[in-house]
């Protein structure tokens, strides 16, 4: 079974502007994205590129930079590469209608022996972003089954701040999620609920 079996599955292609499942790799395979998704509720999703594909974890209440408060992360399917660009609508009646954005990217290191497939496969993940608005240092930790934890270390780049809040633009388009949803035939009431 191919890793991205189940990305296919739920999608049609037809239909849906997202990007076709593909293999492949970035120039360094360590891309990182966050993209705020506003479907039937606002979350933003963690992807993390390892083996060709992003691995991935739907993440409620999007990142936190406080070492205090601990985010849970639903592990998700893996996502192809190419998807790391997508910003638009996902049409009505689709997996996953509603607006999506992207929030952050940028490049990531794990920390340790660098075995990202070793390090999930026993539920904890180190890793050092070097993104637009995440930085630093970095775990997940798996609690059970798909549920993990997104925990921001101590470091220079830890936080009070709800970047969520404080951060709300693409930093891509520096569009809000209304703006997308308008510009790209979306639902904007629906969007504009994601935004601060």
């Amino acid at each position: 079974m191919s890793a991205l079996d189940e990305y296919r599955k739920k999608r049609r292609f037809g239909r849906t502007p997202e990007p076709a499942a593909q293999r492949k790799k970035t120039a360094n395979g360590r891309l990182f994205v966050v993209q705020k998704h506003r479907a039937s509720h606002l979350h933003y999703d963690l992807r993390l590129e390892s083996d060709g594909v992003l691995k991935s974890w739907a993440v409620p209440k999007g990142p936190s930079l406080d070492p205090k408060v601990k985010r849970l992360a639903m592990a998700v399917e893996d996502h192809p590469v190419d998807y790391a660009e997508f910003e638009g609508v996902i049409p009505v009646g689709e997996y996953g209608a509603g607006t999506v954005m992207v929030w952050d990217r940028g490049t990531y290191e794990p920390e340790g022996d660098g075995n990202v497939a070793a390090s999930l496969a026993k539920g904890d993940l180190k890793f050092r972003l070097h993104g637009a608005k995440l930085k630093g240092s970095w775990a997940l930790v798996r609690t059970r089954n798909q549920q993990w934890l997104l925990i921001k270390h101590r470091d220079e780049h830890a936080a009070s701040e709800d970047i969520t809040l404080t951060a709300p633009l693409s930093v891509v388009t520096g569009r809000r999620l209304a703006d997308i949803a308008a510009d790209e035939g979306g639902d904007v009431a629906q969007a504009a609920t994601g935004d601060p």
